[in-house]
């Protein structure tokens, strides 16, 4: 189901260990190591973004890892808001 009124994060967007080619859609100096979605569910709640978190869903490209995935509500373009996001998760756990 396409959802076209909200954005889906995955904590593997900005995770550090991850090559592009595997997931990371942001760049390496604002990536963390193991991120979780209560890291993206705090930085959207700090940049006032309405959000929803779902635990128990597992990325497509690895499927055996149930990290969950952060639906943020489409105000801004998808790559705006996963910089935005990446910025305040560096700012929270610096």
């Amino acid at each position: 189901m396409r959802r076209r009124d909200e954005v889906v994060l995955w904590p593997s967007y900005f995770d550090l260990a991850l090559t592009r080619s595997q997931g990371r859609r942001v760049p390496k100096k604002m990536c963390k190591q193991s991120p979780t979605v209560e890291m993206i569910g705090e930085a959207a709640r700090r940049l006032n973004l309405p959000h929803k978190i779902v635990s128990d869903a597992a990325y497509p490209r690895l499927p055996w890892r149930k990290t969950g995935l952060v639906l943020v509500k489409r105000i801004k373009g998808k790559g705006q808001i996963l910089q935005e996001i990446a910025k305040e998760i560096a700012k929270l756990h610096t």
